[in-house]
This record gives C-alpha cells, structure tokens and sequence, in this order.
C-alpha cells in the first residue's frame, strides 16, 4: 500500500518486525515536495519511531483483527476486556496499553487490535467523557484572562479546565493530549 493510504491503526511490516501506524501526517511544504511524516509502534518493544515516506513509498501492510471490546477492569496483571461478540475475557498488560487506561472508565467499549491473538494496542475515540472528582473553586471576576486550573478526573488523569468548571461535572478530554475540550452534553 501507498504511504499516502495509510491511516492510524494499520499494522506494518518494516525490518522483519510489527509496527502498529498510531500517527499520521501529510506535508506539503511550499517549494519543496510532498512527504508523509508517520509515526511507528512497535509491537514488541513498546518503542515508536518516526519516518519521513514519500507519498508513493511502498508499505507492507499486516492485517489486524480489529475487536470490539468493553474494558472490565484493570489489576496487577493488567486491563481485563471483554469481547462483545462471543463474551470471551483478554487481560492485556499495562506496558501494552501505556496511557490508554487514562482514558477509560469502567464499561467503556473500545477496539482493540490483535494480530495472531495477541493483542496490540487500543484504539482509543478521539474525545472521551470524564467526571471530575477534583478541582479547586473557581476565582470570581477572573474571566478577563484564560487562566487554567488544575483538574483530577476519575481516572487519575490530570489535565486543565477552564475556572467556571466544577467537581462533579462531566466534561469531554480529547486523547490525542489529554486536554480539556468542553462540557459534556446534558450537563
């Protein structure tokens, strides 16, 4: 496949190993030509690599078995998912997940890919919805200027929200920077 096709998510074979695609970026700088900047994980290690392709490179695309699956809980061993289609349990280990537990709470559905029943890495939506259980109160008249404030969420992901957000409320984190990108809907 083309290095302009690939998307996040994709399994390559480069130098004999697995790599899982988790960034992607076409570059068209004016005078010079066109690239695709793609950031590589690798399966094994947990390592990423960068790379400058040119759009028409030629990459050895692997195919992954893409799961949908609901995260149970996590312990010692690591995050215990459930298939929602024949209910069978997949612990996946903490190195294998990284950060990816920050982002989701208990019942949550997520894709999980897996290649030769291994499990890779979680895909992960592009904004999740978290409550707050700690903030400090917001400082009255300080609307003139975008001051930050320090938020806990149930997850134990630390981020910052603006000063009318409150403990209590649900807001939307995007998850690509874990940053703060508005209330939740009905709230």
């Amino acid at each position: 496949m083309k290095a302009i096709d690939v998307r996040p998510g994709y399994g390559v074979k480069m130098d004999g190993k697995l790599w899982v695609i988790v960034g992607y970026e076409f570059r068209n700088p004016g005078n010079l030509r066109s690239f695709v900047n793609i950031k590589f994980k690798n399966v094994q290690s947990g390592g990423q690599v960068e790379k400058r392709c040119q759009p028409s490179e030629d990459l050895e695309i692997v195919d992954l078995d893409r799961r949908e699956m609901e995260y149970l809980f996590s312990d010692n061993t690591g995050a215990t998912f459930m298939d929602t289609e024949n209910y069978d349990q997949l612990t996946i280990p903490a190195d294998v997940l990284g950060d990816a537990l920050l982002y989701l709470r208990p019942n949550a559905k997520t894709v999980v890919l897996c290649h030769n029943g291994n499990p890779l890495t979680v895909e992960l939506p592009l904004v999740v919805e978290l409550k707050i259980t700690d903030t400090p109160p917001g400082i009255k008249g300080a609307t003139a200027t975008n001051q930050m404030k320090e938020a806990t969420l149930e997850t134990g992901l630390k981020t910052k929200v603006p000063p009318f957000i409150e403990t209590g409320e649900t807001i939307r984190i995007n998850t690509t920077d874990g940053s703060y990108a508005s209330r939740a809907k009905g709230e």
